[in-house]
């Protein structure tokens, strides 16, 4: 663990904005503005979960698996396989039949488990993949963002922003992780 004495400088890749991650030209996220709530929701989504593996990207096994805020067990690769799990908790809770099994198990095993081993990183990209493309399917069935689904009664624009907010809260701690890591800050 790095000491105080220790800490990473700070720095930014960025260029031409130095508050920023990447340089216009290299960043994936789209900055456009699309028509529509559902579209407005879905293009934050997409940029959220982008912000997460970019934040993730160009470091080590160790460097991912690091929990640099003791007493802390949050690390990156805790949140890659917590949002993992996120988005087969909220997919459960909009389909019909018996619930998908937790992937990590419970008791935090998403951010418990979440050491330093190319299998687990590995399976944690896969998993995070799979389990957004999964959610992402099922709730294209459902245009209407007014839509009830599942036991709960959930409407379709709620689970939507729940996703939103869920990326946009990790993101913000992926932002102090990266940062206690290697120093490297940007939006």
């Amino acid at each position: 663990m790095t000491s105080v004495s220790e800490q990473p400088s700070r720095w930014s890749q960025a260029t031409v904005y130095p508050d920023m991650w990447a340089d216009p030209d290299d960043d994936p996220r789209t900055m456009a503005s699309p028509d529509g709530e559902l579209a407005t929701l879905q293009s934050y989504l997409e940029n959220y979960r982008l912000t997460l593996t970019m934040k993730c990207e160009g470091l080590d096994l160790e460097q991912l698996a690091r929990r640099s805020v003791p007493p802390s067990t949050m690390s990156l690769l805790g949140l890659l396989r917590h949002l993992a799990e996120v988005e087969r908790d909220w997919r459960n809770r909009i389909t019909s039949g018996p619930p998908a099994p937790s992937l990590y198990g419970g008791g935090d095993g998403d951010f418990h488990g979440a050491v330093a081993d190319q299998g687990v990183v590995d399976a944690a990209y896969t998993d995070l993949a799979r389990e957004q493309a999964a959610t992402d399917a099922a709730l294209a069935e459902h245009r209407d963002l007014s839509e009830r689904l599942g036991e709960e009664n959930i409407a379709v624009r709620d689970l939507l922003v729940h996703r939103v907010e869920e990326y946009a809260r990790h993101c913000g701690h992926a932002d102090l992780l990266r940062e206690c890591v290697d120093g490297r800050v940007g939006q």
